[in-house]
C-alpha cells in the first residue's frame, strides 16, 4: 500500500474525529433557540434546590439541599464543560438549604451571590459566607424592593426580608423572591413562616403567581390561607424527602391546597419537578 493511500486513510480518520467532536459539542450546548424559561425543583432529598434557565442561557441556583446530591442533579441540565452559574441565592443558612451550596461554590464560577445576614443558626452558614468571599463573586445582601434582571423581560424580585435579619430566627429571615417572566410568576418562599406571609399580604405587594413553592417543605407553620389566596397558584410544589421524619408535607397543608383547587406536586418521589414557560403560560415538563 503506497504512501498516498495511507495519507487518505489518515485524513478520513481525522475528518471523522472532527465531525464526531463537533456533533458532541453541538448536542451539549446549554441553551435552546426558543423563548422558553425552565424552572426545575430538584429532588435533593429533605431540602430545597431550584435551578432556573432563561431563554438566553442565564442560570440561577436557589439553595442546594444538603450534601453533594445537588451536583448530581445539576449534571442532568448542565454540560460537562459548563462550569459557570450566573447567580446563586442562599435563602437562609439552615443545613438543608445551604449544605449543598458549600459543595457548589468550589466547583463552579459564580458571578453573583444573593444571601442574608442571618448566619447564626448553623456553622455551615459561616463556612458558606467564607467560601462566598473567596469566590470573588458580587455579594448582595437581600432587601425588599431589589430587582435582579436576568433578561429584559425576566426579573427576580426580592419580597423579604425588609431589613437586616441577623437577629431573627433563620426561617423568618428567609429570602422570599418572585420570579417574573412577562405574565408568569413563580413564588419562591424559602422557609418563610406565617408571619412573613401575612406581612407580604398586608403590605399590598402583588404576590400573585402561577407556581408556589410551599414554605418550609409543606410544614404547617407556612402556607396560610390568606397567603395562598393572595398568590392564587395553579401549581404548588413541595421540596421534601421521602418518608422524612418531619412529616412534610403536613396533612393540614395538603388538604388546604387541595381544597383551594391547586395541583400539589412533590420531589419526595425522587423526580425533579420541572416547569416551562413562554412568559404567557406555564406548563409542567415531564
Amino acid at each position: 500500500m503506497n504512501r498516498n493511500v495511507y495519507l487518505l486513510r489518515f485524513s478520513c480518520l481525522v475528518l471523522v474525529f472532527v465531525i464526531g467532536v463537533t456533533s458532541f459539542w453541538l448536542a451539549g450546548l446549554r441553551y435552546d433557540v426558543d423563548d422558553l424559561m425552565k424552572v426545575r425543583f430538584l429532588a435533593v432529598g429533605q431540602g430545597d434546590a431550584i435551578f432556573i434557565e432563561t431563554p438566553s442561557g442565564k442560570q440561577v441556583l436557589i439553595d442546594g439541599g444538603n450534601g453533594s446530591v445537588v451536583l448530581t442533579a445539576l449534571r442532568k441540565y448542565m454540560t460537562w464543560y459548563d462550569r459557570g452559574i450566573d447567580l446563586v441565592v442562599s435563602t437562609h443558612p439552615d443545613l438543608d438549604h445551604i449544605g449543598g451550596l458549600v459543595e457548589v461554590l468550589p466547583r463552579f464560577e459564580v458571578d453573583s451571590i444573593l444571601l442574608t445576614e442571618a448566619t447564626q443558626s448553623e456553622g455551615e452558614g459561616q463556612f458558606f459566607y467564607a467560601l462566598a468571599l473567596e469566590e470573588g463573586a458580587d455579594i448582595i445582601f437581600a432587601r425588599t424592593g431589589q430587582e435582579i434582571w436576568l433578561e429584559s423581560d425576566i426579573v427576580l424580585k426580592v419580597l423579604s426580608p425588609a431589613y437586616d435579619p441577623s437577629l431573627l430566627e433563620t426561617n423568618a429571615g428567609s429570602i422570599v423572591t418572585l420570579l417574573q417572566y412577562k405574565d408568569v410568576g413563580f413564588m419562591l418562599t424559602g422557609d418563610a413562616p406565617f408571619a412573613i406571609e401575612d406581612y407580604l399580604v398586608e403590605s399590598g405587594e402583588d404576590v400573585e403567581a402561577q407556581v408556589l413553592k410551599l414554605g418550609h417543605h409543606g410544614s404547617k407553620t407556612s402556607t396560610g390561607e390568606k397567603f395562598l389566596a393572595a398568590v392564587n397558584p395553579a401549581y404548588t410544589v413541595v421540596s421534601a424527602g421521602a418518608n422524612n421524619t418531619y412529616g412534610h408535607p403536613h396533612e393540614v397543608i395538603v388538604d388546604r391546597v387541595q381544597n383551594f383547587g391547586a395541583t400539589i406536586l412533590s420531589t419526595a418521589f425522587g423526580e425533579d419537578i420541572s416547569f416551562v414557560s413562554d412568559g404567557l403560560s406555564v406548563w409542567r415538563k415531564r
